[in-house]
């Protein structure tokens, strides 16, 4: 049915349901009130069904008219957004992926710090755990949870992955807990608060427990088990229980005191976040800004 029907029938269909009037939908799109009329009805005789109720100048969608409006919008809106980047004179768009815990903990108020140092630069933030997006070379930036080596991104370390049992002030004193003397056995019997591992080579509890020195006897059983990392994180901090704290993704809260580090045991697991720049292409000034800003505070 598109095929015989033109996007300018929909564009005026749209003009008309906002404004309610055919002479102001008219000079919005610089054409007659005539004009729109007679493609508001070749709509209508193309879909079979009327979109609007006419009583004398006054205009009411019917339903069929405003679960078409509501479709109409959506699509150009989505067209418009999707043109953006190719709009000559605006904001250079730049776009940077990450995972959905460095976005949450870590990214995203360097983003709006750098947002208020560039009001030239758009960014688009795409979130996912999915490591075939994060790597995609559609983004002009992106940060892997990785060993240091990509074919396709030249990367630089932003924090090694360390990590311990957190949880908050709140909780310990609740539970009367002295943080720096707690054993492994001690804290494998407490409230543990764990995380999906969407990718293999992520640790939860399980896996911490075993790496340390002197592991438990008891097998940890956890009390909650959220599937972002984010969600555990936060949870701990509304004193909900003990969770992994990656040190580099919470170390403002680390500084803040809002969660503390439990007994003397860590993991250094080996990987890494890394920011990745594309090996293959230049970045654009923002782009590059970007990078800049992101490594600055390193």
């Amino acid at each position: 049915m598109l095929d015989r029907i033109p996007l300018e029938a929909f564009r005026v269909f749209d003009a008309a349901c906002r404004f309610m009037n055919f002479s102001r939908a008219g000079r919005e799109l610089h054409i007659t009130q005539a004009a729109v009329s007679r493609r508001i009805q070749g709509l209508e005789d193309q879909l079979g069904a009327r979109l609007f109720t006419r009583r004398g100048r006054n205009l009411a969608l019917t339903p069929e008219g405003e679960r078409l409006s509501q479709r109409v919008r959506a699509t150009l809106e989505y067209l418009e957004e999707s043109l953006e980047p190719f709009r000559g004179g605006g904001r250079e768009i730049i776009s940077i992926a990450a995972s959905g815990s460095v976005s949450h903990l870590w990214l995203g108020k360097r983003l709006k710090d750098f947002d208020n140092e560039s009001p030239s630069v758009s960014v688009r933030l795409l979130t996912t755990d999915s490591p075939s997006e994060l790597a995609s070379e559609a983004n002009d930036l992106v940060i892997l949870y990785a060993t240091g080596e990509h074919p396709r991104w030249n990367l630089t370390l932003l924090m090694k992955e360390i990590l311990v049992p957190v949880a908050s002030p709140a909780y310990l004193a609740r539970r009367s807990l002295d943080r720096p003397t707690l054993s492994a056995e001690q804290i494998a019997g407490l409230d543990l608060i764990d995380y999906e591992r969407f990718n293999a080579h992520w640790i939860s509890f399980r896996q911490w427990f075993t790496r340390i020195q002197r592991p438990p006897k008891v097998r940890p059983s956890p009390r909650f088990s959220f599937s972002t990392y984010s969600m555990a994180v936060d949870a701990a901090l509304r004193g909900e229980g003990i969770t992994l704290g990656s040190t580099g993704l919470i170390a403002e809260e680390l500084a803040a005191g809002t969660l503390v580090e439990l007994g003397s045991d860590r993991v250094e697991t080996g990987y890494g976040y890394y920011l990745g720049m594309p090996r293959y292409r230049s970045l654009s000034p923002g782009a590059a800004r970007l990078h800049q800003h992101l490594l600055s505070g390193l």
